[in-house]
Protein backbone atom coordinates (compact mmCIF):
# COMPACT_ATOMS: atom_id res chain seq x y z
CA UNK A 1 0.00 0.00 0.00
CA UNK A 2 1.30 3.38 -0.57
CA UNK A 3 -0.45 6.72 0.19
CA UNK A 4 0.99 9.87 -0.45
CA UNK A 5 1.32 12.92 1.32
CA UNK A 6 1.90 15.48 -0.63
CA UNK A 7 0.24 18.57 1.02
CA UNK A 8 -2.45 20.82 -0.22
CA UNK A 9 -1.97 23.86 -2.17
CA UNK A 10 -0.46 26.66 0.73
CA UNK A 11 0.12 23.98 3.22
CA UNK A 12 3.47 23.69 4.53
CA UNK A 13 6.44 21.08 3.36
CA UNK A 14 6.73 18.79 6.85
CA UNK A 15 5.40 18.66 10.01
CA UNK A 16 8.80 19.23 11.78
CA UNK A 17 11.13 22.26 9.80
CA UNK A 18 11.45 21.95 6.52
CA UNK A 19 11.97 18.25 5.87
CA UNK A 20 10.18 16.53 3.63
CA UNK A 21 7.03 14.39 4.93
CA UNK A 22 8.40 10.69 4.79
CA UNK A 23 6.65 7.93 2.76
CA UNK A 24 4.01 6.29 4.25
CA UNK A 25 3.42 2.78 3.21
CA UNK A 26 3.96 -0.58 4.93
CA UNK A 27 7.72 -0.60 3.84
CA UNK A 28 9.46 2.78 4.82
CA UNK A 29 7.23 2.29 8.14
CA UNK A 30 8.46 -1.05 8.08
CA UNK A 31 12.31 0.12 8.03
CA UNK A 32 11.84 2.55 9.99
CA UNK A 33 10.31 -0.51 12.59
CA UNK A 34 13.63 -2.21 11.95
CA UNK A 35 15.82 0.00 12.48
CA UNK A 36 14.37 1.00 15.88
CA UNK A 37 14.06 -2.51 16.92
CA UNK A 38 17.79 -3.13 15.91
CA UNK A 39 19.02 0.24 17.85
CA UNK A 40 17.56 -1.06 20.90
CA UNK A 41 18.83 -4.34 20.77
CA UNK A 42 22.27 -2.82 20.37
CA UNK A 43 21.66 -0.37 23.64
CA UNK A 44 23.93 -1.73 26.29
CA UNK A 45 22.82 0.68 28.91
CA UNK A 46 19.62 2.53 30.06
CA UNK A 47 21.65 5.50 28.81
CA UNK A 48 22.47 4.57 25.57
CA UNK A 49 18.57 3.29 25.53
CA UNK A 50 17.25 6.46 26.16
CA UNK A 51 18.81 8.18 22.97
CA UNK A 52 17.39 5.27 21.14
CA UNK A 53 13.98 6.39 22.16
CA UNK A 54 14.53 9.92 21.32
CA UNK A 55 15.59 9.16 17.67
CA UNK A 56 13.21 6.11 17.29
CA UNK A 57 10.25 7.77 18.95
CA UNK A 58 11.18 11.74 18.83
CA UNK A 59 9.42 14.34 17.47
CA UNK A 60 12.15 14.37 14.71
CA UNK A 61 11.87 10.35 14.21
CA UNK A 62 10.41 8.83 11.27
CA UNK A 63 7.78 7.50 12.81
CA UNK A 64 6.54 10.74 14.94
CA UNK A 65 6.90 12.60 11.63
CA UNK A 66 4.61 10.54 9.26
CA UNK A 67 2.20 10.08 12.28
CA UNK A 68 2.16 14.28 12.09
CA UNK A 69 1.55 14.06 8.45
CA UNK A 70 -1.19 12.35 8.62
CA UNK A 71 -3.94 15.22 8.89
CA UNK A 72 -2.74 16.16 5.48
CA UNK A 73 -3.99 13.35 3.65
CA UNK A 74 -7.26 12.94 1.88
CA UNK A 75 -10.07 11.78 4.29
CA UNK A 76 -10.28 8.21 2.76
CA UNK A 77 -6.71 7.41 3.29
CA UNK A 78 -6.48 8.82 7.14
CA UNK A 79 -7.67 5.39 8.90
CA UNK A 80 -4.96 3.14 7.07
CA UNK A 81 -2.40 5.28 7.69
CA UNK A 82 -2.98 5.82 10.65
CA UNK A 83 -3.75 1.77 11.73
CA UNK A 84 0.27 1.24 9.86
CA UNK A 85 1.48 3.68 11.65
CA UNK A 86 -0.22 3.47 15.17
CA UNK A 87 0.80 -0.20 14.68
CA UNK A 88 4.72 0.86 13.71
CA UNK A 89 4.48 3.12 17.14
CA UNK A 90 3.20 0.38 19.73
CA UNK A 91 6.02 -1.99 18.43
CA UNK A 92 9.06 0.51 19.02
CA UNK A 93 7.36 1.24 22.52
CA UNK A 94 6.73 -2.20 23.55
CA UNK A 95 10.61 -3.40 22.41
CA UNK A 96 11.89 -0.15 23.43
CA UNK A 97 9.83 -0.58 27.54
CA UNK A 98 11.04 -4.49 27.37
CA UNK A 99 14.70 -3.53 26.45
CA UNK A 100 14.26 -1.11 29.32
CA UNK A 101 13.70 -3.96 32.08
CA UNK A 102 16.56 -5.82 30.88
CA UNK A 103 18.66 -3.25 31.00
CA UNK A 104 17.58 -1.97 34.42
CA UNK A 105 17.64 -5.32 35.94
CA UNK A 106 21.44 -6.07 34.38
CA UNK A 107 22.30 -3.02 36.24
CA UNK A 108 21.05 -3.16 39.39
CA UNK A 109 21.94 -6.81 39.97
CA UNK A 110 25.95 -5.45 38.70
CA UNK A 111 25.24 -2.69 41.28
CA UNK A 112 24.72 -5.25 44.22
CA UNK A 113 27.50 -7.55 42.69
CA UNK A 114 30.04 -4.24 43.01
CA UNK A 115 28.29 -3.43 46.20
CA UNK A 116 28.13 -6.34 48.58
CA UNK A 117 29.14 -6.03 52.03
CA UNK A 118 30.72 -9.17 53.68
CA UNK A 119 28.33 -8.61 57.09
CA UNK A 120 30.35 -11.09 59.10
CA UNK A 121 33.65 -8.80 58.70
CA UNK A 122 34.54 -6.80 61.53
CA UNK A 123 33.42 -3.03 61.12
CA UNK A 124 34.39 0.26 62.65
CA UNK A 125 31.84 1.98 61.13
CA UNK A 126 30.06 2.13 64.40
CA UNK A 127 31.99 3.13 67.54
CA UNK A 128 33.94 0.79 69.63
CA UNK A 129 32.92 0.43 73.53
CA UNK A 130 35.96 -0.06 76.01
CA UNK A 131 36.66 -2.13 79.22
CA UNK A 132 36.22 0.63 82.28
CA UNK A 133 39.96 1.12 83.41
CA UNK A 134 39.06 0.38 87.00
CA UNK A 135 38.29 -3.52 85.65
CA UNK A 136 41.60 -3.45 83.47
CA UNK A 137 43.75 -2.70 86.64
CA UNK A 138 41.45 -5.35 89.14
CA UNK A 139 42.15 -8.18 86.80
CA UNK A 140 46.00 -6.58 86.84
CA UNK A 141 46.25 -7.24 90.50
CA UNK A 142 44.52 -10.46 90.42
CA UNK A 143 47.16 -11.85 87.98
CA UNK A 144 49.93 -10.32 90.79
CA UNK A 145 48.49 -12.56 93.19
CA UNK A 146 47.82 -15.88 91.48
CA UNK A 147 51.28 -15.21 90.09
CA UNK A 148 52.29 -15.00 93.75
CA UNK A 149 50.46 -18.47 93.95
CA UNK A 150 47.82 -16.97 96.14
CA UNK A 151 43.69 -17.69 95.28
CA UNK A 152 41.01 -15.39 93.89
CA UNK A 153 37.66 -14.90 96.77
CA UNK A 154 34.79 -13.40 96.06
CA UNK A 155 31.38 -13.08 98.73
CA UNK A 156 28.15 -10.99 98.27
CA UNK A 157 27.72 -7.32 97.96
CA UNK A 158 24.60 -7.24 100.40
CA UNK A 159 26.04 -8.72 103.57
CA UNK A 160 25.25 -10.08 107.09
CA UNK A 161 26.26 -7.62 110.09
CA UNK A 162 27.99 -10.54 111.39
CA UNK A 163 30.59 -11.41 108.40
CA UNK A 164 30.78 -7.53 107.81
CA UNK A 165 31.08 -6.10 111.41
CA UNK A 166 31.03 -8.66 114.26
CA UNK A 167 33.33 -11.55 112.79
CA UNK A 168 35.70 -8.80 112.07
CA UNK A 169 36.08 -7.51 115.86
CA UNK A 170 33.69 -4.70 115.44
CA UNK A 171 31.90 -3.00 118.67
CA UNK A 172 28.33 -2.84 118.73
CA UNK A 173 28.62 1.31 119.26
CA UNK A 174 31.68 1.09 116.61
CA UNK A 175 30.62 4.46 114.49
CA UNK A 176 31.33 2.52 111.31
CA UNK A 177 28.34 0.75 112.75
CA UNK A 178 25.87 3.94 112.20
CA UNK A 179 23.61 4.73 109.52
CA UNK A 180 25.69 7.84 108.66
CA UNK A 181 28.46 6.02 107.55
CA UNK A 182 26.70 2.46 106.57
CA UNK A 183 23.68 1.40 103.70
CA UNK A 184 21.44 -0.76 106.01
CA UNK A 185 18.97 -3.28 103.72
CA UNK A 186 15.35 -2.21 105.00
CA UNK A 187 14.04 -5.31 106.72
CA UNK A 188 10.48 -5.91 108.95
CA UNK A 189 12.19 -4.18 111.66
CA UNK A 190 13.46 -0.92 109.75
CA UNK A 191 16.73 -0.46 108.04
CA UNK A 192 18.80 -0.67 111.26
CA UNK A 193 17.44 -3.81 112.42
CA UNK A 194 17.31 -5.57 109.43
CA UNK A 195 20.79 -7.57 109.62
CA UNK A 196 22.21 -6.70 106.36
CA UNK A 197 24.12 -4.41 104.89
CA UNK A 198 26.01 -3.00 101.80
CA UNK A 199 29.14 -4.28 102.10
CA UNK A 200 31.48 -1.25 103.64
CA UNK A 201 34.89 -2.92 102.85
CA UNK A 202 35.84 -7.00 100.96
CA UNK A 203 37.20 -8.01 104.58
CA UNK A 204 34.01 -9.95 105.01
CA UNK A 205 35.22 -12.21 102.41
CA UNK A 206 37.81 -13.33 104.27
CA UNK A 207 35.68 -14.68 107.10
CA UNK A 208 33.56 -16.47 104.89
CA UNK A 209 36.79 -17.70 103.39
CA UNK A 210 38.32 -18.73 106.99
CA UNK A 211 35.31 -20.36 107.61
CA UNK A 212 34.40 -22.85 104.29
CA UNK A 213 38.18 -23.06 103.27
CA UNK A 214 40.11 -23.59 106.86
CA UNK A 215 43.73 -22.89 107.04
CA UNK A 216 46.64 -22.17 105.64
CA UNK A 217 45.22 -19.85 103.66
CA UNK A 218 46.43 -17.54 100.88
CA UNK A 219 43.49 -15.17 99.33
CA UNK A 220 42.91 -11.58 97.41
CA UNK A 221 39.55 -10.12 97.77
CA UNK A 222 38.38 -7.57 94.81
CA UNK A 223 35.19 -6.11 94.57
CA UNK A 224 32.78 -3.33 94.76
CA UNK A 225 31.89 -2.09 98.08
CA UNK A 226 29.51 0.76 99.53
CA UNK A 227 29.87 3.97 101.93
CA UNK A 228 27.69 6.82 102.70
CA UNK A 229 30.36 9.41 101.06
CA UNK A 230 29.30 12.28 99.35
CA UNK A 231 30.86 11.92 94.87
CA UNK A 232 33.95 14.49 94.57
CA UNK A 233 37.24 14.79 93.06
CA UNK A 234 38.22 12.05 95.56
CA UNK A 235 35.40 10.08 97.04
CA UNK A 236 32.89 7.98 95.93
CA UNK A 237 29.74 6.19 97.54
CA UNK A 238 30.16 3.12 95.14
CA UNK A 239 34.25 2.10 95.16
CA UNK A 240 36.59 -0.56 94.14
CA UNK A 241 38.70 -2.71 96.79
CA UNK A 242 41.28 -5.58 96.83
CA UNK A 243 42.07 -6.59 100.09
CA UNK A 244 44.42 -9.70 100.63
CA UNK A 245 44.80 -11.95 103.49
CA UNK A 246 47.17 -14.63 104.36
CA UNK A 247 46.84 -17.26 107.12
CA UNK A 248 49.36 -20.01 107.93
CA UNK A 249 52.15 -20.99 110.66
CA UNK A 250 54.82 -18.54 111.41
CA UNK A 251 54.03 -15.56 109.28
CA UNK A 252 55.31 -12.06 110.81
CA UNK A 253 54.90 -8.21 109.46
CA UNK A 254 58.07 -9.15 107.64
CA UNK A 255 56.01 -11.42 105.70
CA UNK A 256 53.45 -8.45 104.81
CA UNK A 257 56.33 -6.13 104.28
CA UNK A 258 57.69 -8.27 101.77
CA UNK A 259 54.03 -8.86 100.04
CA UNK A 260 53.37 -5.12 99.72
CA UNK A 261 56.87 -4.32 98.20
CA UNK A 262 56.26 -6.79 95.70
CA UNK A 263 52.97 -5.79 94.84
CA UNK A 264 53.80 -1.85 94.65
CA UNK A 265 56.66 -3.16 92.25
CA UNK A 266 54.93 -4.76 89.79
CA UNK A 267 52.34 -1.94 90.37
CA UNK A 268 54.16 1.03 90.04
CA UNK A 269 58.00 -0.46 88.60
CA UNK A 270 61.37 0.42 89.99
CA UNK A 271 62.10 -0.63 93.54
CA UNK A 272 59.80 1.43 95.22
CA UNK A 273 60.44 2.64 98.84
CA UNK A 274 57.86 1.79 101.69
CA UNK A 275 57.27 2.66 105.10
CA UNK A 276 54.53 1.42 107.94
CA UNK A 277 53.30 4.12 110.08
CA UNK A 278 51.46 2.99 113.36
CA UNK A 279 47.66 2.95 113.16
CA UNK A 280 44.35 1.53 114.45
CA UNK A 281 42.32 -0.93 112.99
CA UNK A 282 39.70 -3.62 115.06
CA UNK A 283 40.25 -6.54 112.81
CA UNK A 284 44.44 -6.24 113.01
CA UNK A 285 47.04 -5.98 115.92
CA UNK A 286 48.96 -4.39 115.89
CA UNK A 287 48.13 -2.15 112.55
CA UNK A 288 49.82 -0.36 110.52
CA UNK A 289 49.40 2.17 107.27
CA UNK A 290 51.91 1.47 104.08
CA UNK A 291 53.48 4.34 102.43
CA UNK A 292 55.57 4.48 99.88
CA UNK A 293 57.93 7.20 98.40
CA UNK A 294 56.54 9.58 95.48
CA UNK A 295 57.22 8.72 92.25
CA UNK A 296 56.40 11.61 90.35
CA UNK A 297 58.93 14.66 92.19
CA UNK A 298 62.54 14.07 93.62
CA UNK A 299 62.15 12.04 96.39
CA UNK A 300 61.85 8.90 94.09
CA UNK A 301 65.49 9.27 93.90
CA UNK A 302 65.71 8.13 97.65
CA UNK A 303 65.39 9.24 101.57
CA UNK A 304 68.64 11.81 100.90
CA UNK A 305 66.70 13.57 98.27
CA UNK A 306 63.65 15.91 99.37
CA UNK A 307 59.92 15.80 97.99
CA UNK A 308 58.86 18.80 95.55
CA UNK A 309 56.80 20.87 97.92
CA UNK A 310 54.71 21.60 94.88
CA UNK A 311 53.86 18.57 93.71
CA UNK A 312 50.33 17.02 93.51
CA UNK A 313 51.11 13.85 93.74
CA UNK A 314 52.54 13.26 97.71
CA UNK A 315 51.06 16.80 98.86
CA UNK A 316 54.96 17.65 99.24
CA UNK A 317 55.32 15.16 101.75
CA UNK A 318 57.62 12.80 99.62
CA UNK A 319 55.24 9.77 100.77
CA UNK A 320 51.86 8.18 98.82
CA UNK A 321 49.42 6.23 101.45
CA UNK A 322 49.01 2.76 99.83
CA UNK A 323 46.54 1.20 102.21
CA UNK A 324 46.04 -0.04 105.54
CA UNK A 325 47.55 -3.49 106.70
CA UNK A 326 48.83 -5.50 109.91
CA UNK A 327 48.34 -8.65 111.56
CA UNK A 328 44.88 -10.38 111.63
CA UNK A 329 43.67 -9.80 115.35
CA UNK A 330 43.26 -12.97 117.52
CA UNK A 331 40.02 -12.38 118.08
CA UNK A 332 39.21 -12.38 114.44
CA UNK A 333 40.80 -15.63 113.99
CA UNK A 334 38.83 -17.15 117.27
CA UNK A 335 35.67 -16.14 115.58
CA UNK A 336 36.11 -17.83 112.61
CA UNK A 337 37.32 -21.30 114.55
CA UNK A 338 41.22 -20.50 113.84
CA UNK A 339 43.13 -21.36 116.91
CA UNK A 340 45.48 -18.25 117.08
CA UNK A 341 47.95 -19.82 119.22
CA UNK A 342 48.95 -22.20 116.24
CA UNK A 343 48.23 -20.04 113.37
CA UNK A 344 48.83 -16.18 112.49
CA UNK A 345 48.27 -13.96 109.31
CA UNK A 346 48.21 -10.75 108.21
CA UNK A 347 45.41 -8.93 106.24
CA UNK A 348 45.58 -5.45 103.99
CA UNK A 349 43.16 -3.60 101.97
CA UNK A 350 43.44 -1.31 98.98
CA UNK A 351 41.38 0.73 97.28
CA UNK A 352 41.86 0.30 93.34
CA UNK A 353 40.45 3.78 92.10
CA UNK A 354 43.14 4.93 94.03
CA UNK A 355 45.69 3.41 92.27
CA UNK A 356 44.21 4.16 89.04
CA UNK A 357 44.58 7.74 90.36
CA UNK A 358 48.21 7.20 91.24
CA UNK A 359 49.13 5.09 88.27
CA UNK A 360 47.42 7.24 85.31
CA UNK A 361 47.51 10.72 86.42
CA UNK A 362 43.37 10.44 86.92
CA UNK A 363 43.16 14.00 88.57
CA UNK A 364 39.07 13.48 89.63
CA UNK A 365 36.93 11.02 90.40
CA UNK A 366 33.83 11.76 88.18
CA UNK A 367 35.90 10.86 85.38
CA UNK A 368 35.71 6.96 86.30
CA UNK A 369 32.43 7.13 87.37
CA UNK A 370 30.53 9.18 84.43
CA UNK A 371 30.72 6.34 82.06
CA UNK A 372 32.16 8.50 79.43
CA UNK A 373 33.32 5.98 76.99
CA UNK A 374 36.25 8.66 75.68
CA UNK A 375 37.94 8.08 78.91
CA UNK A 376 38.13 4.33 79.00
CA UNK A 377 39.23 4.20 75.32
CA UNK A 378 42.60 5.01 76.09
CA UNK A 379 43.19 2.34 78.32
CA UNK A 380 42.42 -0.38 75.75
CA UNK A 381 46.05 -1.08 75.53
CA UNK A 382 46.86 -1.58 78.91
CA UNK A 383 48.95 -4.64 79.32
Amino acid sequence: MLVTTTPPDGAPASAVGDAPAPEISEEAIGRAVEAALAAAAAAATTAELKQVRIEHTGDASVISRANASIKSLPKDQRASAGKLVGQAKGRVFQAVSARQDELAAAEEEAALASETVDVTLPTDRRPRGARHPLTTLADRIADIFIGMGWEIAEGPEVEAEWFNFDALNFDADHPARQMQDTFYVAGPDGAAGSGQVLRTHTSPVQARALIERGVPLYIACPGTVFRTDELDATHTPVFTQVEGLAIDKGLTMANLVGTLDTLAEALFGGAPITRLRPSYFPFTEPSAEMDFRCFSCDAREGLDHDADPACRVCGGTGWIEMGGCGMVNPAVLRACGVDPEEYQGFAFGLGIERILMLRNGVGDMHDMVEGDVRFSQHYGTEI
